[in-house]
Order: C-alpha cells, then structure tokens, then sequence
C-alpha cells in the first residue's frame, strides 16, 4: 500500500554517484523529516519512499530525469569579468548566487575563466547524474 500524499515521513539516507562517491548522507543526525507530495524533495526520491513501511531499508537507483535533470547547456553562461560582483574572485571554483528576474537565488559555479570572461555553470552540481539511495524508512506521523 502506498503512503499517501500529506503523510509525513522521518527518514535516514546516504546518497552515492556511480562511481561510489558520497555526496549527502543523514546519517549521525535528526532524521529528515518530509511531508510527501510537497515537493521537499527529488521526485524519486519520493516515489521511493511512498512504497515503504517503517523500518524497511532500500536502496534505489534515481535516473536523472526523476533527480536534478539533465546538465543543460543552456545554463552555462559567459559573462564579461567586468559584469561580476566587486570583491569576487574570478577563479574557477568560485561559487556565487545569480539572481533570476523574479529575484530567486540561484547557486552559480565558475567553472573556467579567460582574460575577459568568466564561464558561469547554473546547472545544479547534480544535474546529469543518476542518484543512488540507501533509504531508512524511521517513522510516519
């Protein structure tokens, strides 16, 4: 039986690339806590969770599609370096928030710079990646 949209969930996870690397883990803190069909998290993520019963442990693969997307192209940006905040250095790996029209914050990363440009990567760090979950289901409220 699936748990229904409006349910709350506590839940432990620890999620991997392909590769094994750890990118987020709730291990060794408070559980998280999601009321599902809220959008809290990744859509597999949730899809996941909603055929568990407590206490049961999975581990799930999410595609890209069902995670953070695929890397678009289209959000990588060149900007003049003159065009970039005072005070920020211009190196690749340096992070910073671009603004959208509508003032919500998006996380930059500058992943290459030049003597007049800065490429500026707005995908989020997880985009193009299939995820993989071990997921703890702790409790329902």
């Amino acid at each position: 039986m699936a748990l229904a949209p409006g349910t709350t969930v506590r839940v432990h996870y620890t999620g991997t690339l392909d590769d094994g690397t750890q990118f987020d883990s709730s291990l060794g803190q408070d559980p998280l806590e999601i009321t599902l069909g809220q959008d809290m998290v990744i859509p597999g993520f949730e899809k996941a969770i909603t055929g568990m019963t407590v206490g049961q442990k999975i581990t799930v693969t999410i595609p890209e599609e069902e995670a953070y997307g695929p890397h678009q192209e289209e959000m990588l940006l060149r900007v003049p370096l003159a065009s970039l905040p005072p005070g920020l250095a211009a190196k690749e790996g340096e992070q910073l928030i671009l603004r959208s029209p509508e003032g919500q914050e998006i996380p930059a990363l500058i992943v290459a710079v030049d003597e007049e440009e800065a490429t500026i990567d707005a995908n989020h760090p997880l985009a193009g990646f299939a995820l993989t979950f071990e997921i703890e289901l702790i409790s329902l409220h």
